[in-house]
């Protein structure tokens, strides 16, 4: 490659980086010039090298890896990347914490997302999970307030635990996640020791038309790990990018994280009896139910060499999708097929796609979409800029083959259904409850756990100012336990004498 010389970025060669241009008199003062491009150049592309930061998802860290498939699952779905044994496809990583800041301490607990690009031969296929099976609305309406109330008060700029349990008294639904939130689980002692999981509910496809609702699983080789409360402050106080740090040096040693990756299968025959509603993301199905079938392992074993340009700059959307993978009527993965590339487009740029981190590494033909800042391939050159032209001929994936009418038949059933079942209602039912008592009691079976949940959201509900709210907070989790709700009690009225 030769020796590298220093320029500006229109290629001008410069003899030093050190100097401005400037014009001096004899006793030592100047003025700099603004013919010193290099002098403009620095200044300006100092104060314009941030992009706007996620507004949720902001802390991260970030890898690059393969997937592959463990099995031949082509009796389920119609995907490339899943129809052979041992087939590898390229990935990447990001793992992040979901309310908090890029600065912030990366141990804070929070939920954390999964986002995950697979490089497939058909295209790109983003999976944007959490490592909680289950979410704390099941509304997409409630989104922003959700997040928001999550985040800094308008006024004090600090996090407010009188706006956070304010929310999720008045949403109660989200229960669920709240028990997942504040056990340990709410604190992984590392990303490599962590679980994700899809949340909404998926549809792997077929060419005939068919389809299966899944939920996807991936599990830590490693096993999953959690710290305590104590234990998650005081890392965060000794380094705030304990995850990220950990994740690197990991993958740099050659200690390469490993997971593997299950799915639920499910009929639309045995959606339309389950006792759930598989389009409700506060809720899960039992694993006597619907068991793990295993589908791959995923293997991450290359840092990124620059990250913004590797992670920063990474966009994930559920919409991202290629044939054989389809969403389902779940209403908040509807409103996220819709946000999170509109989000992109704010954060990045009309033409985020042709980013090396997001570029799909299959052919890509898209000519519809023309124009715009950045745009820095050929633009399509001289073909139509619409889709269909006679002038030069577009070839299309082949169309759905469907067994008959009897099989359009059961479909068009089971829209009807679907039609019914989303119709949303927002009351809450006891219903509501069932699944987080039975966690609570999952919970019980580690020796302490519940009584670290306990202290986990006492030491959080005591800021709360208001009394009557944290009354409704007890009972709230008296709807999941008696008990529960009572020894929260307690230890919030402890934890407010001693403090």
């Amino acid at each position: 490659m030769g020796e590298r010389y220093y320029t500006l970025s229109e290629g001008c060669p410069y003899a030093s980086n050190s100097t401005s241009v400037q014009v001096r008199n004899r006793s030592g003062g100047g003025l700099a010039l603004l013919q010193d491009t290099q002098l403009i150049e620095t200044l300006a592309h100092f104060s314009r090298e941030r992009i706007p930061e996620r507004v949720v998802h902001a802390k991260a860290a970030g890898a690059y890896g393969e997937f592959e498939a463990t099995d031949d699952c082509s009796d389920i779905t119609s995907a490339s990347f899943l129809n052979k044994a041992g087939k590898e496809t390229p990935v990447l990583l990001r793992v992040s914490t979901v309310g908090p800041e890029t600065g912030s301490a990366d141990t804070a607990r929070d939920v954390h997302g999964w986002a995950m690009k697979l490089y497939t031969d058909e295209g790109n296929l983003d999976w944007v999970f959490n490592n909680t099976p289950v979410f704390f609305i099941r509304d997409p309406i409630k989104f922003p307030s959700l997040n928001r109330s999550h985040k800094r008060h308008p006024r004090t700029h600090l996090p407010d635990p009188n706006m956070f349990w304010d929310f999720h008294v008045g949403n109660p639904e989200g229960i669920h996640e709240l028990l997942h939130l504040f056990s340990d689980r709410g604190t992984p002692r590392s990303l490599r020791e962590m679980n994700a999981y899809s949340g909404h509910t998926y549809k792997f496809t077929k060419e005939d038309g068919s389809f299966k609702y899944v939920k996807i699983h991936i599990r830590t080789a490693l096993g999953a790990k959690n710290m305590t409360r104590e234990e998650s402050i005081k890392v965060a106080g000794e380094n705030p990018d304990f995850y990220i740090q950990d994740l690197f040096e990991a993958i740099e040693k050659g200690n390469y994280p490993v997971w593997n990756v299950y799915v639920q299968v499910m009929d639309p025959a045995e959606a339309e009896k389950y006792r759930w509603n598989i389009f409700d993301m506060t809720k899960i199905w039992s694993h006597k139910d619907f068991p793990l079938r295993q589908i791959g392992t995923l293997t991450m074993n290359r840092n990124p060499q620059n990250y913004f340009a590797d992670i920063e700059q990474a966009a994930f959307s559920p919409s991202t999708m290629v044939p054989g993978i389809a969403a389902s009527a779940d209403p908040v993965l509807q409103a996220r097929l819709f946000a999170y590339p509109d989000a992109a487009r704010y954060r990045l740029g009309v033409n985020y796609q042709q980013l090396p981190t997001n570029a799909a590494k299959a052919p890509v033909y898209c000519p519809f979409q023309r124009d715009g800042k950045m745009r820095y391939d050929n633009n399509y050159g001289s073909d139509p800029n619409y889709v269909g032209s006679s002038l030069k001929p577009t070839k299309f994936y082949q169309e759905v083959k469907t067994s008959g009418t009897k099989r359009l038949s059961l479909l068009t059933e089971h829209e009807k259904w679907i039609g019914e079942v989303v119709t949303f209602q927002t009351h809450i039912a006891d219903d509501d409850f069932v699944q987080p008592a039975a966690l609570w009691d999952v919970i019980g079976r580690d020796p302490g756990h519940q009584e670290r949940t306990i202290g986990n959201i006492a030491v959080h509900l005591k800021g709360v100012q208001s009394v009557q709210l944290r009354n409704e907070v007890y009972a709230l989790f008296r709807k999941v336990n008696t008990k529960l709700g009572e020894d929260l009690r307690k230890a919030t009225e402890a934890a407010l004498v001693s403090s």
